[in-house]
C-alpha cells in the first residue's frame, strides 16, 4: 500500500514556508501557547531532556528552554529550513539543539526523554499508531506526552464547497478524536486525556484563505493529489459554492484541534497491536475533557 502523504512534498512545502511561518501562523501560535500551559502538569518535576517534535521555527522549543534552563531541549523537524529559523526564536546563551529527522523514525535511544511535545505535526503522519509507538519507545516511564493535531472538521466549509461542485477537496484527511485516543491506547500510554476545540477564523475571500494555507505549508500533500491548480473556472465554481456562508463581510473557516496528554507506561506494560489500522477500543479507557 502506498503512503498517504508525499514526504518530499511536505518537506518542500514547509521549507518554503519557513521564513514567514512564524509571522503568518496565528492559529498555530495560539494552539502552541495553550499546549505549553499543560507543562504545569509536571508540577515540581524538572525534566532532563525535552523533545519538540515537528518543531517548525522553534518557538515552543525556545519557550521550554527558558522554562527549564538546565534541560537539554531538542527541536526536531523534517524540514531543514525550519530548523535554520530556530536561533531567531531562542536565546544564544540558552541554545536549543536541532535535529533534522522524521518523527516516525526518531534517531534517539530508548527511554531517553522526560517530555515529548508536538504541536500540529501529527496530522501529516501516515500511520498514527506506529508513530505513537515510536514516541513510547523514547519516552521514559512516567514521562509526559503532549501533542495537538487537527481533527476532521478542519476546513469543513472548504471541503463542502469543493464537494458541492463535484470536485475532490485538495485537502488532507485528519483522524477523529476517538481514533487518536485509540492509537494512544494501542501504544500503551497511561491515563490518556483528550480535548477537542473548534476555532473559527475569518477571511475576506477564498483566495485569502488559500494564500494562507500555502504560506504555512498546509497545501495538499497526498501522494495521489491532483497536480496543477485545476484552472480558474474550477476555483470560480468553488468560490460560488463558498460565498453563501459569507456573514458580516467575511467568510468563516472552521479549524478543529485535538489536544492529547498522557504519561509514559512502566517498562513491560502491554501494548495493543493494531498495526496500521485504528481499531476501536472502549471509550471509558479514554478521558475526554472539554474546556
Amino acid at each position: 500500500m502506498s503512503d498517504l502523504f508525499d514526504r518530499r512534498q511536505l518537506r518542500r512545502a514547509f521549507g518554503r514556508a519557513a521564513p514567514h511561518y512564524a509571522a503568518v501562523a496565528a492559529l498555530q501560535r495560539e494552539v502552541e501557547a495553550r499546549l505549553l500551559e499543560q507543562l504545569d502538569y509536571l508540577e515540581d518535576r524538572v525534566p532532563l531532556r525535552v523533545l519538540d517534535l515537528g518543531s517548525g521555527p522553534g518557538r515552543a522549543a525556545g519557550a521550554m528552554k527558558k522554562r527549564f534552563p538546565r534541560a537539554e531541549v531538542i527541536a526536531l523537524d523534517a524540514a531543514l529550513p525550519m530548523l535554520r529559523e530556530v536561533p531567531a526564536h531562542t536565546r544564544f546563551w540558552r541554545p536549543v539543539k536541532r535535529v533534522c529527522a522524521d518523527v516516525s523514525q526518531l534517531p534517539l535511544a530508548d527511554q531517553c526523554t522526560d517530555v515529548i511535545f508536538s504541536s500540529l505535526c501529527l496530522q501529516w503522519i501516515d500511520n498514527l499508531p506506529a508513530v505513537l509507538a515510536e514516541f513510547r519507545r523514547v519516552l521514559r516511564p512516567d514521562g509526559l506526552l503532549l501533542f495537538t493535531t487537527f481533527g476532521p472538521d478542519t476546513l469543513l466549509e472548504l471541503r463542502n464547497a469543493y464537494q458541492a461542485v463535484g470536485e475532490t477537496p485538495p485537502l488532507s484527511p485528519f483522524a477523529a478524536i476517538q481514533q487518536v485516543g485509540d492509537a494512544m491506547l494501542a501504544a500503551g500510554f497511561k491515563d490518556p486525556v483528550l480535548e477537542r476545540d473548534c476555532f473559527t477564523l475569518t477571511y475576506p475571500d477564498l483566495r485569502a484563505l488559500m494564500r494562507e494555507l500555502r504560506a504555512i505549508g498546509a497545501g495538499d500533500a497526498r501522494s495521489d493529489r491532483r497536480r496543477g491548480l485545476g484552472g480558474r473556472a474550477r476555483l470560480q465554481r468553488v468560490t460560488a459554492a463558498y460565498e453563501p456562508l459569507r456573514s458580516q463581510g467575511v467568510l468563516p473557516s472552521t479549524w478543529e484541534v485535538i489536544t492529547a496528554q498522557a504519561w509514559g507506561p512502566a517498562p513491560g506494560a502491554p501494548r495493543r497491536d493494531g498495526g496500521g489500522d485504528l481499531a476501536t477500543f472502549p471509550a471509558d479507557r479514554i478521558a475526554l475533557r472539554r474546556r
